[in-house]
């Protein structure tokens, strides 16, 4: 979940010009806002009271912005949920932890969505077993919609669509209050929370998580599975609205002269991947919190959980206003991540049962945009 659309901004000095001497009705034209639509179409009347209630799961985050859910709507109020096999990141979550996090972020919101309708989601969660080591055709839940007058509607919910993940860099000059980080820790429901605001051991876990991140895009496979999703200016976005967006009249300026090719970004000794790592290394250096999330287990259901409490984290980080973006290459389990992987546990004092499910930075960052997303209809298996 920790992609950055600002990764190749600063690649090309002179790309700037492409910018500047291109068209204005050009340059308006390049932001992708049709793969943004799902954020201003979501909770829209629609008959059926289950793509009402979807129309907001699909907002949840994801890594990778892949989007992996499916929905079967063939039973009468009832949701069987799936994920969509070839959206998994085989490269850098082999045991598709992270996608099932995923996938309990959009559960949480499709319940509190239900709830809004004043209806109960009764959850089961793999019914017919769960899936190991990776995921497979089998559901990842069965969902049953209950009409039910005394269900509370969740106050988190008025922020689904102001939430973001944002990737920017944040403002040095504004520390996180230790009062906020309490009260967005307050939110999960079923995991345990830690969280910093301390400048030393900031600084200590922003060397960690760089350390984690270089290694996941100095290491050739892992970093050939972004590459492969990245998604280059308005018309590739609009096409496949997923993966790593990279968009605006200078990237598509840049892509136009050539010098955003994908064979120089896996060139590890080209120009344009040496540029790149200043830019990736300015969202870490400027983290002014972090907070972690863990489990006593590691089955399914602990991942669902986990990706429920993380949801319901950013909204109420959205609620106080403070921004929130996940670390999650050190807690990744590919080889080459191991000696980081060990490592953060030990400095966030993970026991040997527990399971580090989240790490993320916290800051005041700038407004930015919804991510792209596929319509709910695209989403749906069958009906």
């Amino acid at each position: 979940m920790a992609a950055t659309r600002r990764m190749f901004m600063g690649i090309v000095a002179g790309g700037v010009v492409l910018a500047a001497t291109a068209g204005a009705l050009w340059v308006s034209t390049r932001d992708p806002v049709s793969a943004r639509r799902p954020w201003q179409d979501a909770g829209r009347r629609d008959a059926d009271l289950r793509r009402r209630i979807l129309s907001f799961a699909i907002l949840a985050p994801n890594p990778h912005n892949r989007q992996p859910w499916l929905a079967d709507l063939s039973a009468e109020n009832e949701i069987t949920l799936y994920c969509q096999a070839d959206r998994r990141l085989p490269q850098t979550d082999p045991h598709d932890r992270q996608i099932t996090i995923g996938l309990g972020c959009f559960l949480e919101l499709l319940a509190q969505a239900a709830a809004e309708e004043g209806y109960r989601a009764n959850i089961v969660l793999f019914p017919k077993g769960e899936p190991q080591p990776r995921l497979d055709d089998r559901p990842v839940a069965h969902i049953r919609l209950v009409q039910d007058a005394t269900i509370r509607a969740d106050p988190l919910f008025a922020h689904v669509l102001s939430r973001r993940s944002n990737k920017e860099p944040y403002d040095l000059a504004r520390p996180v209050e230790a009062d906020k980080l309490v009260e967005i820790a307050a939110a999960a429901r079923m995991s345990a929370i830690g969280h910093t605001n301390d400048p030393a051991r900031v600084e200590t876990l922003r060397q960690l998580a760089w350390q984690a991140y270089f290694t996941e895009i100095t290491t050739p496979h892992t970093l050939k599975e972004s590459i492969d999703l990245i998604r280059v200016g308005r018309a590739e976005i609009e096409a496949n609205p997923d993966g790593i967006d990279l968009s605006g009249a200078f990237i598509e300026g840049l892509s136009m002269a050539g010098l955003l090719s994908r064979d120089a970004m896996l060139d590890q000794t080209s120009s344009t991947f040496q540029q790149q790592i200043p830019i990736l290394k300015e969202p870490v250096d400027t983290a002014m919190a972090f907070l972690w999330l863990k489990t006593a287990g590691n089955s399914r259901a602990d991942q669902i959980a986990a990706g429920r409490d993380y949801i319901r984290l950013n909204l109420a980080a959205t609620a106080a206003g403070v921004s929130m973006h996940p670390f999650s290459q050190a807690l990744q389990e590919f080889t080459e991540m191991r000696p980081h992987f060990l490592a953060m546990r030990d400095a966030l004092a993970v026991e040997e049962n527990e399971t580090l499910q989240m790490f993320v930075r916290l800051g005041y960052g700038p407004a930015i945009e919804g991510a792209p997303r596929w319509p709910v209809d695209t989403r749906i298996r069958s009906a």
